[in-house]
């Protein structure tokens, strides 16, 4: 466990990425514990207000992520300024993510069943960041022996190739493979290949004249949400809290 901590997080200056990772899931929690014990109405904690106006935790996110954004910049990676830098900005991207629902539509949607994508956002960021700290880099290309890195051209191709199949698996509406396949070589493959989903840019642009296509890929999407859609509800409600089931939205958190 030294060893690895010593090459894979101190030597390469990992150890800020690490810090930030914290800080954003820690203050994932934490927020979405405060809110939720602010909408059942338990503990010391209500909204914040200046004015009349109820200011939404994005505010001060914004504010910390600028601040560690511009500090990381300007610190050392292997310093203490550095890992100060990094623990602001985590927990500044940590409060603006928990909102990242409400800054896509323009709304308060916290509650409400549009915001489960705050959730599936900081559930990616995570998972991301985790494998950049693990060890990989973009489009996996990390760890190379000697004789590859001076086969630049390889290298490139190889890059190149991966990003075109992550962009395909990404048109067919596999998002999250595209996103981790453009980490993890090969990964976004499965997605290129697989059928589209129906409201993808891929079955509109190609399954329009092939109706048995568009009819199996219909088919497929009802299965997988018929197979997956409550599971991945459960675990999203566990996450961040069941949404409202009727328009009218209760109190929250700031």
């Amino acid at each position: 466990m030294g060893h690895w901590w010593e090459r894979n997080i101190l030597e390469p200056g990992k150890l800020p990425l690490l810090l930030a990772l914290s800080a954003f899931v820690l203050t994932f929690v934490v927020t979405r514990t405060i809110t939720r014990l602010i909408r059942a109405g338990k503990g010391p904690f209500g909204n914040v207000q200046a004015g009349g106006v109820h200011i939404h935790h994005v505010v001060p996110g914004v504010v910390l992520t600028v601040v560690g954004g511009f500090g990381a910049v300007a610190s050392d990676r292997h310093g203490a300024g550095g890992a100060i830098a990094a623990v602001v900005f985590g927990t500044g991207a940590g409060l603006v993510l928990d909102e990242f629902a409400l800054i896509l539509h323009l709304d308060d949607v916290y509650w409400s069943a549009e915001g489960r994508k705050s959730v599936e956002v900081v559930v990616i960021t995570a998972a991301l960041v985790g494998l950049l700290l693990g060890g990989f880099s973009p489009f996996g290309v990390n760890d190379l022996s000697h004789d590859e890195l001076q086969d630049r051209g390889g290298v490139i191709a190889f890059v190149a190739a991966n990003f075109l199949i992550s962009l395909v698996a990404l048109s067919k509406g596999k998002a999250r493979i595209a996103v981790f396949g453009a980490i993890v070589p090969l990964v976004a493959l499965a997605g290129a290949l697989r059928l589209a989903t129906p409201a993808s840019f891929w079955a509109r642009r190609f399954y329009g004249r092939r109706p048995r296509a568009r009819a199996r890929s219909l088919l497929r999407a009802y299965r997988h949400d018929r197979r997956w859609a409550k599971p991945r509800r459960v675990v999203q409600d566990w996450i961040g809290g069941k949404p409202d089931p009727s328009p009218a939205r209760l109190p929250r958190g700031s």
